[in-house]
Formats: C-alpha cells, structure tokens, sequence
C-alpha cells in the first residue's frame, strides 16, 4: 500500500478554526491566546473554571520496549483519539512538544504519521509557540548568574567544583557536551570545565511538566540545586535570587498549547521533557485543562512501559493526584521479532529482509517483553490494553501471534490499522480502551513517599525491571547519603537507563533475569521534583549521525517546508 508522505497528509488536512477546536472542549474564546491561524495557548484560568464539570476517562499510551525505530506511540495515541470520535466518544489528546535537536538529526519529526498525526506538522515540530526557546532563556539566564556570582566575589561560598548546573541548546551537538568556559581575560570571567545538555534534558523543563500553577512553577524554580558548598550544603536558585526573573521568562511558557489532529480532535501540545533522564511525560497543566472537557483524555508517556508509563504513574499521577483508568501497550510485530534476539534493527537502516518474511514464531520467541510490560501496567492497579500497530508488511498470522499472548495474559487486544485508515482503522482499538476504563480501578502508586531512596530504587528494579538487585558505586552512595540528610528522601525516583531494554543493558532483550542494576551515580532534580540514579552512559547532548535530516529539510521556491517527516 502507498499512501502520501506524511507532509503531504499533513497539508492536505483541512484544518478547523481554532476557536471551533476550542469550541469541542467547551473552552471559551476568553480563555485562547492565539498564536498565527492553527495554534493557540489556553489560558491557566480554564483551570479552575472548568473544575466543576465531570472529569474524564483517563487513559495513558505507553509501548513494549521498542527498537530503535520507535513503534509509533504518538501515532497511536493521536489515531485513538480520533477512533474514540468514530465511536461516539468525545475525546482529547495530549503529547509532548518534539524537540527540535531530534527533528533535525534522525527523526525527522514527531507529529505521528500516516492518516495519525497533530498538524500543521511544520508548526508542531519547530518553533510552536516559544517554549523549548523559553526553557532554554530561562535556564541559562540561572547559569549565566551562577557563573556571574563566583565573578562578583562567591557570597554564598559555592564550591566551583560542585557546580552541578550546565548549560542548555535545544539543538544535536555532541562537541558541545564538555567545555571549558570563561577563556579569555579577566573580565571575561573564571575559567572552568562545564558543558552543554539539550533542552528537553533540562530540570526548567521538567519543572514546566511537573507544575500545576503560576505559583507551583515559581516555587520549584526556587528549589532548583545550582551546586555545593564545601561543606555539601546545596545552594539554590532561590539564593541566587534568580528564580523570579527565571519565572517571568516561564509565565506564558506554562500555558498549554491548542493544535488539532488531521481528523481535526483537539490536542493538547505542552512540555517536552527528556525521555532518559527526566519523566518524559506532556504537563499537568495541559491534562488538568483536557480531563474536564470531554470523555476521554489520551496521553502519552515515553519510551515503554518500564520508563514513561512508570514515571507516569509514580511521579506524573503522584503530583497531580489524577489516577488513569487504563493504560495502551503499543505492541508491533517488528518489536516482537527484534526481542527474539534473531535479528539486529539499526536506526537509519533497513530491516534485515528475512525480518519481514511471515514467522508467528519469532513473535512468539519475543513475547516474554509484551508479557513483562503487561505486568508493569498491572503492578499499578491499571488495566493493559495491547494495541497491535499494523504495518503494511505485516502478516495476520504474526498479529494473531500477539493476540494470543496478550490474551493469555487477560489483557484487552485490538488490531489498529490508524496510520492507513486514520480513526475508523482504530475502531476495535476504541472499543477495547473504552471495556477496559469500565472495569474497576485499583490505581496505586509503587512506594510510599515516606521510603529511603534504596529501597525506592530496589522496588523499581526489582518489581518493574525484573533484576535480581541493586549494586551501588561508592559516589552512588555518598549522593544518597547527602540527599537524605538534606531533606530530599522523601522525593519520588526517576531511574535513567537505555530505554532499548528492561534491564541498564541495551543488548539485553526480551525480558532478561539473573542481572543486578548498577547506579553509578545518582542526581537531584529537586526543582522537579525526583531524583535520579545514572545506570549506564546517558547522553544528555545528542549527536548528529552521518547524515542528518537536516540534510534533506529545505525550502521550496514558494517557501514551503520539504523534508519533514
């Protein structure tokens, strides 16, 4: 089957005024702040004006581990969002804002796809409304004072060697990721070594998922960690009297912003952050807005199950005090078969040609990771539904393969076809979601707020990772020691770990035991709001790849965008 490239669906897409969008969720033209004709900001205000209607089903799409291609969660959400449409359900949408380091290095874009997707995908996935620019403005507005303090003579008696905050670009530049800053004379400031993260890997922009007002923002920007004394007492924005300007920076940021998909259901586009080493879950704000407006509210959460889906239990839901009445596993027969471990996917390559030969087999080799996965959702008190994303090269005998585990398992499965088909390929898909928010929600969170951080960190091994243990590295340790005695145990955890397997090791797939987790360093994102054990090599600044989409994005004579994708 050929369809149009996903640019073409794109402009093709015959997109609704703003305010008939708005009009959908019940949201008055008061509350929008348009920006151009096809997006707008909601107003914080339709917060508390909405509050007093029903709120709505809560629904959270996560996946198995994927390859290294991504199996088409945003695709998947954005096409269950417009099946529950074709259903009769009146539904929202809400997804993270793709960074644009990504989008011109090898992904392209991150819109969904096909028939599937949040447009226009030229304003999604560059400059939107400003945020990831003002996320970075107001990052390195906190850096620029820190290093401005030591300059002016140190008052608060910060460690230069214990200065924990970098600096951020929103763009793929691996020589950027160690530097020496401050060459020059004098007054050019004090040489020292330092380095660069990409936006979405900043605590601004967790803080921005994680608020739920105007006032919660400025607080956690208060509470941001720049660094140590010598002592290892911490020193925060607050102290640098840098969070008030760092919050008029973030003031319009914290708006949600208002897009519609190409079957015109309302998205809620908001926050971005990284998917490694922060939550990567859309904000609070923007589900606080959607939960009130229509019958259901899709969201999605990063990478699988064990990263976005986990985090989004135990730190989004924790915050917010939502609870979800069901939870998506994006499943596809591609994923399956690369857990068989008889096949190697390379992002930017081909898949091998004997991987897209009919074999129910080699999906049923792979199917320990979907049956792991479905177990991490129930862990949670939540009901799985599999979501079998169709691929045109695809064969029913793999898709009744993953039917069959997910069955026996007692999850709800569908087949959807909504990359091909838009919302009526997704119908089954609807169906399924809609059985499963009726049936009896135990939601729970995994530990208590009132757990030591090990034993927090044990639990997450151990129960969603399947690991015998945890092995601490001595400075691993130490960290934990000096959070916990100032007064940062109670904080949730947040593990940064590949997202290419269950375990800290992306060559292990299906669902690995007999392995213990090893921390080598744990980090406080006190601002946010969680702290994070490093397990493996976590890259904060990505690289770009021999030949990076930025490559084949352009303008055409008549000034249109090409290359997206």
């Amino acid at each position: 089957m050929t369809i149009p490239s996903d640019l073409d669906i794109s402009r093709a897409t015959e997109l609704r005024p703003m305010d008939d969008i708005a009009a959908q969720l019940g949201i008055g033209e008061h509350l929008l702040e348009p920006y151009g004709r096809n997006v707008a900001k909601i107003s914080l205000d339709a917060i508390d004006e909405l509050s007093d209607r029903p709120r709505a089903r809560y629904v959270v799409v996560s996946a198995i581990t994927p390859t290294p291609l991504g199996e088409g969660k945003t695709t998947t959400t954005v096409g269950l969002g417009q099946a529950l449409n074709h259903i009769g359900k009146r539904s929202t949408v809400a997804v993270r804002q793709p960074s644009m380091g990504p989008t011109f290095g090898i992904k392209g874009g991150a819109a969904g796809g096909g028939y599937s997707q949040v447009v226009p995908m030229e304003a999604l996935n560059l400059h939107l409304t400003g945020d990831m620019h003002a996320v970075t403005a107001a990052h390195n507005l906190l850096s620029a004072m820190v290093d401005n303090h030591l300059h002016k003579g140190n008052a608060l008696g910060i460690d230069p060697h214990r200065i924990t905050w970098r600096r951020v670009l929103d763009v793929n530049d691996r020589d950027l990721r160690n530097i020496i800053s401050g060459l020059g004379g004098r007054q050019d400031g004090g040489p020292r070594q330092t380095g660069f993260d990409i936006t979405a890997a900043s605590e601004v922009m967790a803080v921005l998922a994680l608020s739920t007002s105007l006032a919660d923002l400025r607080q956690r920007l208060g509470r941001i960690v720049v660094g140590y004394k010598p002592d290892g007492e911490p020193v925060t924005a607050e102290q640098l009297k840098a969070a008030g300007a760092m919050a008029v920076i973030m003031r319009d940021a914290l708006k949600p912003n208002l897009m519609q998909t190409t079957e015109n259901t309302p998205v809620l586009v908001h926050a971005g952050p990284f998917g490694n080493i922060a939550h990567g879950n859309s904000s609070i704000v923007a589900d606080l807005v959607g939960s009130r407006c229509t019958d259901y509210l899709i969201t999605e959460a990063g990478f699988g199950a064990d990263m976005g889906a986990e985090r989004f239990f135990n730190i989004k839901c924790r915050t917010s005090g939502l609870q979800p009445d069901a939870a998506v596993l994006v499943a596809t027969v591609r994923a399956l078969k690369a857990h068989s471990g008889r096949y190697k996917v390379v992002a930017g390559k081909p898949l091998p040609p004997e991987m897209l030969e009919e074999n129910p087999d080699d999906v049923l080799a792979g199917a320990d990771n979907l049956r792991k996965q479905i177990d991490n959702i129930r862990l949670h008190g939540v009901s799985p539904v599999v979501a079998i994303n169709a691929f045109p090269s695809d064969f029913t005998s793999e898709h009744e393969a993953i039917r069959q585990v997910a069955e026996a398992e007692g999850a709800h499965v569908a087949v959807s076809n909504h990359f091909t088909e838009g919302g009526k390929g997704g119908t089954e898909l609807a169906e399924a979601v809609v059985a499963a928010c009726e049936e009896p929600a135990g939601f729970q969170v995994l530990y208590p707020d009132e757990a030591d951080l090990r034993t927090k960190i044990e639990t997450i091994a151990t129960k969603v990772y399947g690991a015998d243990g945890v092995s601490y590295a001595p400075a691993a340790a130490k960290s934990i020691d000096s959070y916990e005695a100032n007064g940062y145990g109670d904080l949730p955890v947040c593990i940064a770990k590949t997202h290419l397997s269950l375990s800290s090791d992306p060559t292990l797939l299906g669902a690995p035991t007999g392995w213990t987790l090893p921390v080598r360093e744990v980090r406080a994102s006190v601002g946010a709001g969680f702290v994070y054990p490093i397990c493996g090599d976590m890259r904060t600044m990505p690289g770009l790849g021999s030949h990076p989409q930025a490559e084949s994005i352009d303008l055409d004579a008549d000034g249109n965008i090409t290359g997206l994708m």
